[in-house]
Parts: C-alpha cells; structure tokens; sequence
C-alpha cells in the first residue's frame, strides 16, 4: 500500500489554514524549548480558551457538568486538561497523549571549572543522543534556579538576537587522526559534553603580588561568578538546586526551497504536543470526555513523579470523578478501561540516504499524512503495546469519514533497533491505545525536520478523533 502525498488533496483555504497552523506551530516550538516553558505556555493558552484550573474548581466545591473544561499541572512539568462530555464518565475517555520533554543536556549540580584559562559547566546528557551532533553547535541556557530562601529566578540566555551562547568544543581536523580511528559512540565521550562559559579573567588588583595571587585562583571562574552574582544574584552554591538544560540556541526555521518542512529542535514529541492541546482547544463540543495528557520524562523512561508512570494522571482523574459526583473504585477503573488513547508520538521517516535501515513497505514518509504505529519496541516486539485490529479498524472508519489521510508504520528495520512510547502504561487500564503521530528525519538531534503538512494533518486527526470516537 502505497499512499500519496496529502499536499494535493488541499484547497486554497487549507493550504491557507495549514500555513497559519505551521506559524504558530514553529512559534512554539522557538520559544518553548524545556517542559517548564511549555506548560507555561499550554497553562496560557488553555486558560484564554476557557479552561480553569481544578484546584480552584475544588476550593469552589463547584460540581463539574457537560461542557465544563478543567485542567490540573504536575510540578510545572506537565498538564492535563479535561473536556467533560456529556456521556457519564464511566463510559471512558477519548485521549491525547504526548510529552514534553525532549533529548538535551542537563547542568549538573556542582558544574563551574575553570582549566587552563577557560570556564566550563560540567553537564550529564538527557534521553537518548548522538554526542558528537552536539558539539561546534551554538547553544542556549534555560532553566530555573531555586536559592535557599525559595525565591526563584528563570534563566533564558542564548536565544536573543544580543544574547551570548555557548558551545562544546571539538578537535580539530590537523591533529584528529586518532580520534577519527574511534567507534562514533566514542568520538566524543559523555564526560567531554562541558560547555565553554567563558575566558575572560576578573579585573585584577593593582599591586603585582595581589594581581599573581589572584591569577593562580582561577581568575575566570570569579569573573563568571561575579556575572552570575551581577545579573541572577546567583551564587556558585546556588547551582545545587537549580534546573538548567542546555538546547541548541535559535528559533526554528522553515525548511527547503519551497518552504514545506520545518526545521527545529524538539519536534520529538513537541509535534505531537501542540497539535493536541490545540485539538482539545478548538473542539467545539464532545459527547465522550476529552483528555489531553501532557508529560515528562519520556525520553528516560517515563519515571519520577512528572513522568506517565507517576500517579498523577489516574488521580486527577478520581479527582474529576468526585467533582461529577460519581467517584467510586469501580467508576474510576470502568473510566479509564473503557476509555480510548492515541499515545501522540513521532515516528521515524523514511531517509532515502539511510534506506537500508528501514523496510520501505512498512515505513512512514514525508507528507503523507498521520502516522499510526501499531506496536513499537524492539526486535520481537518486546516492550511494545500492540494494539488490537478491532481498534484500529475503528480509527480508519472515523479517518476516513472526515478525510484526515494516515499511514501504517513501523520504528525502522525489524533487528536493528526500536523505541518505546508511553502507550504501554496507559494501555495497563485496559483502553485501547495506539501510537500516532508525525514522521521525524533527524529524530533525536539537535536539528530536526518534520513536514508541514504532516503536522497539519495530525492535528485534523486529533480532533477527528476527540469528536467521532
């Protein structure tokens, strides 16, 4: 089976409609490069569409009704928002579930060094990398830092056009012969992924012996401490709570000659994100309640207490049973048994330039739409959620019904490798549960590149998914 591209199929008014959506989209995806940032913005967005947060709805001891629309935020690392249909909540849920967190490098807690004249942070790479993608790149700082006295102070450096940025050295290609006879997973070691700071030395005292006493105390170090003191009132043991990550600075670009791809960091799983927020956003209405889960700690496992395996999802849903007044054991576990989950994850894309890695037949490609990953895992299936024909035959039914064009795919060549989502923890209640999502080239770099009119057309998928289900 071999489906067309979707560009084609589109009138004016929806390659209109798919370029304002691509806009927005690549403005998010510029400016909300970690969690925290995009739960900000989805908190902003969720509440200018109506949506109120639960626990003031709690406070209020105001019951829930059809229509109403609530959301609840875990730590300022994820949201989920919820769209109350008129069906009972006993009958389940339809939802949309992405994450928000995406491969990077993490500042660890005692990182500032200075060696030979040169100020480095000390970092520990997050989810599942290429190292060497990662250095002679510019990169950006974002994070927070939390002192003792609970103040909280963001850091956002290396995004503006004035701001500095930072970067990973690399050898270079002179005096690389030995290093080029290295296995490309030890090219670069996850010990050398420091990112340079700075060179420059304090101001020196006047008198000479003052000025040789202060050189043989790294000189470079003070001087970024006191940049650090004069901008963030940060100091050096101020780094043992903070959250910083280090991204690839710049804004996401369009991408080719004719502008019909999107390059960017963080399209792994940000794609898959911003068209489900929107989804359950621009729904008009819903017989069957909406949820929309958005998580972290995906590209590590899906651990801790922001990630899916936490209990925070299953409790905001007793929570919202309660406020309907139908909490019980058993409501809560026929709620989410009987409820349907597209897990909203990318998918690798078939790259011409790689084609050995991929079964051809059972790949997903650029700008043909959707992509539905039955199972995912690796070799035999192992760690996968596989879901079921009767499932699948009914999403084709409502696709199909409202035009939205999908494509069946697989996570590369059967024994090479694979890859896991966060279906398999959802699909623990019993739901029916399906990966779906955007093809990716590039997937877990620091640039990738999806279609615009993928993205477009997952987006349509979604709502058809929160209105026919």
């Amino acid at each position: 089976m071999n489906n067309k591209t979707v560009w084609n199929k589109y009138t004016k008014k929806q390659n209109d409609e798919l370029e304002a959506f691509a806009t927005s989209y690549r403005a998010f995806i510029s400016d909300c490069k970690t969690e925290r940032e995009c739960t900000d913005y989805i908190v902003n967005e969720l509440e200018d569409g109506g949506f109120k947060e639960l626990s003031k709805v709690i406070a209020s001891k105001r019951k829930l009704k059809a229509g109403d629309k609530v959301y609840a935020v875990n730590k300022n690392k994820g949201v989920i928002a919820f769209f109350i249909g008129k069906e009972p909540l006993e009958n389940g849920m339809n939802i949309l579930g992405a994450h928000i967190d995406s491969p990077r490098l993490d500042v660890k807690q005692n990182p500032l060094y200075e060696d030979t004249g040169i100020a480095y942070l000390d970092t520990h790479y997050y989810g599942g990398i290429k190292k060497y993608q990662w250095v002679t790149i510019p990169l950006a700082i974002h994070g927070v830092v939390v002192k003792k006295d609970l103040t909280t102070t963001i850091i956002n450096l290396g995004e503006e056009e004035d701001d500095p940025v930072f970067f990973i050295s690399d050898l270079l290609i002179h005096l690389s012969q030995e290093q080029l006879e290295k296995k490309a997973a030890k090219v670069i070691e996850g010990e050398a992924l420091d990112i340079v700071i700075g060179s420059k030395p304090i101001a020196q005292p006047k008198t000479a012996k003052a000025k040789e006493d202060a050189e043989e105390k790294e000189a470079v170090k003070k001087s970024v401490l006191a940049l650090l003191k004069e901008y963030y009132d940060m100091d050096e043991e101020d780094f043992l709570s903070a959250e910083l990550e280090i991204v690839p600075a710049g804004k996401a670009r369009d991408c080719g000659l004719d502008r019909s791809m999107i390059m960017g960091y963080g399209h792994d799983d940000k794609s898959c994100a911003y068209p489900s927020f929107r989804a359950i956003l621009d729904t008009p209405a819903v017989n069957k309640t909406a949820c929309c889960i958005l998580v972290d700690k995906e590209e590590i496992g899906s651990v801790g207490a922001t990630g899916m395996t936490s209990l925070f999802f299953e409790n905001t849903v007793a929570e919202i049973l309660n406020l309907t007044g139908s909490l019980s054991d058993i409501t809560l576990r026929r709620c989410l048994a009987n409820s349907n989950m597209l897990s909203s994850d990318v998918s690798s894309a078939f790259d011409p330039s790689y084609a050995s890695s991929f079964d051809k037949k059972n790949v997903a490609y650029l700008g043909r739409g959707m992509v539905l990953c039955k199972f995912t895992g690796a070799r035999g299936k192992s760690g996968s959620n596989d879901a079921d024909a009767e499932y699948l035959g009914k999403l084709r039914q409502i696709f199909d019904q409202d035009k939205v064009q999908i494509q069946l795919a697989e996570l590369g060549r059967v024994d090479l490798g694979g890859g896991g989502t966060i279906a398999y923890i959802l699909a623990k209640y019993g739901m029916n549960v399906i990966d779906c999502g955007v093809a990716v080239l590039n997937m877990h770099a620091p640039m990738e590149v999806i279609s615009k009119a993928d993205i477009y057309e997952t987006y349509r998928g979604y709502l058809s998914f929160l209105k026919n289900m």
